[in-house]
C-alpha cells in the first residue's frame, strides 16, 4: 500500500506576535512583500522536488503566520506551484486529497472564504483560542471576540468544514471559564476541534495564576466529556473530530508518514523504507529543516538543491536517525492516536528484539493505569491521556538500549 504524503507550506507572516507561540513568525512589516516570498518557496519546489518522486498528494497544508493575510490568487499561485510540473513540483494530488488554510478570525470576509473555496481549500482552521477578551489581550491575539463570532458564522452558514483551536489553562482561568468557550464553540457546530494546554517555559510571565495541575486536567475531561455528546471524538491527544473530519495532514505526524515542509523554519521526515538514496545515507530515517530566517532561507536555497539535497544542509539542520531515536518516534506518535501502537507494525519496522523491549516497557507496574490494551494494539487510557508526558518519558528509548 503506497503512504500518505503531505505537503506543509509555512507562511510566517502575523497580524501579531502571540505571548505564547514558539513557531517561526514574524509581524507583516518585518518581512519581504509576499511576492518575494512566493517566489522563494517556488525555487524550493522547483530545486528540491526530486527528492520526494512523483508521489501523489493526500494532504496539503497552509499553515503559520496567518496564511489567511494572504489573497485567494496568492495561495493559489503557491498550489499551482506545488502540484504543476512546469511551475513547480508537479505532485498529483489524490482524488479526496485535504487542502487546509489556517485563518485569523476577522481576516476573510463572505466573498473571500467563497474564493478560496473555488481555488480547492476544502478545510478552514480557525485560531480562536477563546471567548475570553480578557485573555485574548494577554495571549496577545489580536482579535476580538466579536471577530471570532462573525468568522465562525460566516463558515457555519457556508457548510464549511472547518476546525476550531481552542486554548485552555490560561493565566486566570477557571473551569467555569473554559465550560464557556466550549459550549460556544458548539453552537457553531464545528466539524473538528484541537484542544491545546497552554505549554510555556516555567518562568515564563503567562504561567502566574494559572489554574493547579488537578484543575488543568479537569478541563482537559471536561472537553473530552462535552464534545463527545456532541459526536466529536478524540482521535488524537489534542484533536476531535466527527468521524470522517479527522485532519488528514494531522494523521500524516501519527502514522509515520512523509511529509516534506516548505518556506522558513519548516520541518521535513523521510521514514524507513520510503526512499532508497534516504536508507543508505540514514537507514532508520531522517528529519531535517529549513533556516528560520528569511535572509539564510534564500542564501540556502541558491546553495542547495537536487534529489539528495538534504546531505548538504548544515549539519545542525540534518538529523539521522539512530534506531533507538526512530523507535522513541514511532512509540510517542502512534500511542498520541486513538489508533494506537501495533505490536505487529514495530516487528515490522524494527524486528524482534525491539517488539519484546517495547512491550516489556508498556507491562511495566507505573503504567498499568494510563495504557489500555485491544489485542495486539497499546493506546492511552483516559487517565493516560491527560498524564501522557510520564508515559511518552518512559517509552522513550536511548542509545545504551538494545533496540536491533
Amino acid at each position: 500500500m503506497t503512504r500518505a504524503f503531505g505537503i506543509y507550506v509555512h507562511i510566517p507572516y502575523c497580524l501579531q506576535i502571540c505571548t505564547y507561540c514558539d513557531f517561526v513568525k514574524f509581524e507583516s512589516r518585518d518581512l519581504p512583500p509576499s511576492g518575494e516570498y512566493i517566489s522563494l518557496l517556488q525555487r524550493e519546489l522547483k530545486t528540491r522536488a526530486l527528492a520526494f518522486g512523483s508521489r501523489e498528494l493526500t494532504s496539503v497544508y497552509f499553515g503559520g503566520g496567518t496564511p489567511s493575510l494572504f489573497t485567494p490568487q496568492e495561495i493559489l499561485t503557491i498550489l499551482n506551484s506545488i502540484t504543476n510540473k512546469e511551475a513547480g513540483a508537479g505532485f498529483p494530488l489524490a482524488p479526496n486529497a485535504e487542502i487546509t488554510l489556517e485563518i485569523n478570525p476577522g481576516t476573510l470576509t463572505a466573498e473571500s472564504i467563497d474564493e478560496f473555496l473555488r481555488i480547492g481549500i476544502t478545510r478552514f482552521s480557525v485560531g480562536a483560542q477563546t471567548f475570553d477578551e480578557s485573555l485574548l489581550k494577554v495571549t496577545g491575539r489580536k482579535h476580538s471576540v466579536k471577530d471570532t463570532i462573525e468568522t465562525l458564522a460566516l463558515l457555519r452558514d457556508r457548510g464549511v468544514n472547518y476546525s476550531f483551536d481552542l486554548l485552555f489553562g490560561l493565566p486566570g482561568q477557571r473551569l467555569e471559564g473554559l465550560q464557556s468557550d466550549v459550549a460556544r464553540a458548539l453552537e457553531f457546530k464545528p466539524s473538528h476541534l484541537s484542544a491545546y494546554n497552554l505549554t510555556v517555559p516555567a518562568k515564563h510571565p503567562l504561567n502566574a495564576g494559572r489554574a493547579s495541575d488537578d484543575e488543568q486536567a479537569e478541563m482537559f475531561e471536561f472537553i473530552e466529556s462535552e464534545l463527545r455528546k456532541h459526536g466529536i471524538l478524540r482521535y488524537e491527544v489534542s484533536n476531535f473530530a466527527k468521524p470522517g473530519f479527522e485532519s488528514q495532514h494531522n494523521l500524516l505526524y501519527w502514522s509515520d508518514a512523509p511529509y516534506w515542509g516548505l518556506g522558513i523554519g519548516s520541518h521535513s521526515y523521510i521514514p524507513r523504507g520510503v526512499d532508497s538514496r534516504v536508507d543508505e545515507i540514514a537507514p532508520w530515517g531522517t528529519r531535517f529543516w529549513n533556516p528560520a530566517t528569511i535572509a539564510a532561507y534564500r542564501t540556502e536555497l541558491k546553495r542547495v538543491s537536487g534529489p539528495t539535497f538534504w546531505k548538504d544542509l548544515k549539519p545542525e539542520r540534518f538529523e539521522k536517525l539512530a534506531a533507538h531515536e526512530a523507535l522513541t518516534d514511532f512509540t510517542h506518535t502512534a500511542l498520541r492516536s486513538q489508533k494506537g501502537l501495533s505490536n505487529e507494525a514495530i516487528r515490522a519496522k524494527f524486528g524482534e528484539r525491539a517488539a519484546g523491549l517495547v512491550q516489556e516497557r508498556l507491562q511495566a507496574e507505573n503504567l498499568k493505569n494510563f495504557l489500555s490494551r485491544r489485542g495486539g494494539i497499546w493506546a492511552l487510557a483516559p487517565q493516560g491521556q491527560a498524564m501522557a508526558d510520564r508515559v511518552f518519558e518512559a517509552m522513550t528509548f536511548l542509545a545504551d538500549d538494545k533496540i536491533v
